[in-house]
């Protein structure tokens, strides 16, 4: 409107004539160069109007720029809503063909979201094998994407690390030992950025668990092959899902599973039973967690039985 208002009093001016002065000239022919000075002023004003129209093109190119920056911001807006409702109801399979239409984003929030709802797809049981691996490197290509645009996303962190530990195992054992040290500084990152992410904090505990009960020939190849092989045990694994739970009680259904593992390998039956139920009695929203309480309910079996 301003730019507008602008254009209308140059116009204005414009279409008032030329200078008295310059009429008078080229009328009488007295003045000499009256009719140079009269053609001057015209090509004067044509080249305001010209600059005018410029200026409006260009004032109305921003304006237009500006409209769409807000008009995507609020579309990306109501996607991630969208998703994070459908991820907060368990529609696994709706959720990634959402946001599988926006893969070309430049959007890291879009991004790590879909890098999650395509590993959330390929642990389903109904996917195949090699839909599961094509998977697998989509989820990492756009975890690698998410963070690459936006460094200081706890999530992208988050996700780049699920993502790189899922392709270590299409890559050997080597590979995936050599990206440890990576996957847990990811994590480390993200729980830096935001430390309320209990996820993070469990999945540090996932890291220090593994490595933990990593067999005897693994932790050989590991010496073998690296100076100073990753190492944890399950005092530390258990301190992670502690303060993930203190975070964030009964937010995850495998971190109370984690929990339970983790106390039978302490040989504390009696807080292992504990949270192995809880994991059991845990309201299942994704296919993940239907498979934490089969886990459960089989690991109490067993303590069951040993009793």
């Amino acid at each position: 409107m301003a730019a507008a208002r602008r254009l209308r009093g140059l116009l204005t001016y414009l279409r008032s004539g030329v200078p008295a002065s310059a009429r008078a000239g080229a009328a009488g022919g007295g003045r000499p160069g009256g009719s140079e000075i009269f053609g001057n002023a015209v090509v004067f004003r044509s080249g305001l109007i010209i600059s005018a129209l410029s200026y409006l093109g260009f004032e109305t190119y921003q304006l237009i720029s500006q409209s769409a920056v807000v008009h995507a911001e609020v579309k990306v807006e109501e996607v991630l809503e969208q998703a994070d409702y459908l991820y907060g109801s368990g529609e696994t399979e709706k959720l990634y063909h959402l946001l599988a239409q926006y893969k070309q984003s430049e959007d890291a929030e879009l991004l790590w979201r879909l890098a999650r709802a395509s590993r959330d797809i390929s642990q389903l049981d109904t996917t195949s094998a090699e839909d599961k691996k094509r998977l697998v490197y989509e989820a990492f290509a756009y975890a690698k994407k998410a963070l690459e645009k936006n460094e200081s996303c706890s999530a992208a962190h988050k996700w780049y690390a699920i993502c790189l530990s899922d392709v270590g195992d299409y890559e050997g054992i080597k590979v995936k030992i050599g990206n440890a040290f990576i996957i847990k500084e990811h994590f480390e990152k993200a729980i830096e950025l935001n430390p309320k992410d209990a996820t993070s904090i469990h999945l540090i505990g996932v890291w220090c668990y593994s490595f933990a009960e990593l067999p005897w020939y693994q932790r050989n190849i590991a010496k073998v092959l690296f100076a100073t092989p990753p190492t944890s045990t399950y005092e530390e694994a258990l301190k992670y899902f502690q303060m993930a739970e203190q975070v964030h009680p009964n937010f995850y259904s495998k971190n109370l599973l984690f929990l339970g593992k983790t106390y039978l390998q302490l040989k504390n039956k009696k807080l292992a039973t504990f949270w192995l139920l809880k994991a059991k009695d845990y309201p299942p929203h994704t296919e993940e967690d239907k498979q934490v309480q089969k886990e459960a309910a089989q690991l109490l079996k067993s303590v069951g039985d040993k009793n």
